[in-house]
């Protein structure tokens, strides 16, 4: 409904600078539904910073610190891109206060692991336009916003797929030169192209699927993403039974880091599965594109 251009000319005018987004994140967090409490307090625990790079939470390990939420501020402002990012970055920053300084002991701070702090900060970045108060009221896009989930969860589930693939790899060939790996890698993302997408898009060895940075160069996380994407349908499914995101952000936040699927059935009832969002994707398409 909007173009990036246009949504880049409100989002630079509304924060030029770290500090005014920083400002207006008590605003935000009410109308995620959160109190008008429990929103000056989350802004109270989270600082907003320049990124160098692309933007990323880091979350306290004190109690007593700040989370800091980084993402990146142009000369001329926010840009959209920057502005999604930093709504996606505040969902970890949230996620890490409520886990860190109202769990009941320390050694239990977090989330079971790195895909369900992707989750929550998926539900909040599916909100960036809603939270400038340009939410599309239009009957379909509900139906869309499914479809976008369900695309996007194939997509990165290919990288994550080459990524535990090379690792793999690596552990076999412990001795692998540079040279090696490259050319491991290139077959691997090759062939899990071949297996799971060339018969979707016709079109075979493609390398696309290795072209992701975070592979190799970080520890082994990126399937953290699909299963994350996973995680944040069932969450969202819930919190649309329950209304407001807010309460219910800080109630699973909450739980601790303890066995996911037991961390899952508390929030939602039930374990990590893909169903629902195979089953959520079915009914979108059919809404888009019915048959005759």
């Amino acid at each position: 409904k909007y173009s990036e251009a246009e949504l880049d000319e409100i989002t630079r005018k509304r924060y030029p600078t770290p500090e005014a987004y920083e400002k207006d994140m008590p605003r935000m967090f009410r109308d995620l539904g959160f109190s008008a409490e429990r929103a000056d307090y989350l802004a109270s625990n989270i600082v907003v910073q320049p990124a160098r790079g692309s933007g990323h939470a880091w979350g306290a390990q004190l109690r007593t610190a700040p989370a800091r939420l980084r993402t990146r501020v142009g000369a001329d402002g926010m840009d959209y891109k920057g502005y999604n990012i930093a709504v996606h970055e505040m969902g970890h920053n949230v996620e890490q206060t409520f886990s860190l300084k109202k769990i009941d002991h320390w050694l239990l701070n977090g989330v079971p692991n790195t895909a369900f702090t992707e989750a929550l900060a998926f539900v909040f970045q599916a909100r960036d336009l809603q939270l400038l108060g340009l939410q599309d009221t239009d009957e379909s896009a509900e139906a869309l916003r499914i479809l976008n989930d369900f695309w996007a969860t194939y997509e990165i589930a290919g990288v994550a797929l080459v990524d535990m693939a090379v690792w793999h790899w690596m552990y076999d060939q412990p001795d692998a030169t540079p040279a090696q790996l490259r050319e491991a890698v290139i077959q691997i993302a090759t062939d899990v192209w071949n297996r799971h997408y060339a018969p979707v898009f016709r079109h075979k060895d493609v390398v696309l699927l290795g072209i992701y940075s975070h592979m190799i160069e970080r520890y082994l996380y990126l399937p953290d993403y699909p299963i994350g994407h996973l995680i944040a349908h069932q969450l969202e499914e819930h919190m649309a039974k329950a209304g407001k995101i807010g309460p219910e952000v800080e109630r699973v936040s909450k739980q601790g880091r303890i066995a996911p699927d037991l961390w899952m059935k508390g929030a939602t009832g039930a374990p990590v599965g893909a169903e629902a969002l195979i089953e959520a994707a079915t009914r979108a398409l059919a809404r888009i594109v019915p048959s005759n």
